[in-house]
């Protein structure tokens, strides 16, 4: 993998896993209403989750191109699709801000948060499929993209949590500015992930 794919990869990680979704808004909930120690406790459930999640994904992905190795272009172009889309949901105009419910501040709450979590599915097979899969072949270089997917995640939901109340302020402030660049980052993700097909 050159170091051009893994700096895509990273950054479609970082798009994907700083961007407002169940585990960071819930950990923001968190923070706000039990306090930093509890959304940490929370944390390690929610990192345990992801790593299960991305395990799962890396044996999905392992599996899928032992049986549709040459689909592997065409499942790299419906990530890019997806990609787009969620640009697209990121920057369309939404009513009332919704309000997140905290569900817990427990590992297991978090963990089971975690597993439950479309987002961390999606990001772990999108990034497979498109960015690990067309340049690695074996089995091991597939478990440590297994590894690395987490990280990123995982730290962008320790920014939700360290940022807190100051983070939502800035973002209920700025929101349309934010959602632009989330936008046009994942406009730029998906580019990434189609350009080597060409």
């Amino acid at each position: 993998m050159t170091s051009a794919m893994v700096a895509g990869l990273a950054f479609y990680c970082f798009v994907q896993g700083i961007t407002p979704g169940p585990a960071n808004l819930c950990s923001l909930a968190t923070v706000l209403r039990d306090g930093k120690a509890a959304a940490l406790r929370q944390w390690w459930g929610l990192t345990a989750g992801f790593y299960v999640v991305s395990f799962a994904a890396v044996f999905v992905a392992w599996s899928a191109r032992q049986l549709i190795g040459e689909a592997i272009p065409l499942l790299s172009a419906i990530g890019a699709l997806y990609v787009l889309w969620l640009a697209w949901s990121i920057a369309a105009p939404r009513g009332k801000a919704h309000k997140e419910v905290s569900a817990g501040s427990t590992a297991v709450a978090g963990f089971l948060l975690q597993i439950a979590n479309v987002k961390v599915l999606v990001l772990c097979l999108t990034a497979l499929f498109s960015y690990v899969l067309p340049l690695v072949d074996g089995f091991p270089g597939l478990l440590a993209a297994g590894f690395f997917l987490p990280v990123i995640g995982t730290a962008c939901n320790l920014v939700w949590i360290y940022a807190g109340s100051l983070l939502q302020g800035c973002y209920e402030s700025h929101r349309k500015l934010v959602d632009g660049i989330m936008a046009l980052s994942l406009v730029l993700c998906a580019a990434g992930m189609v350009l080597p097909l060409f």
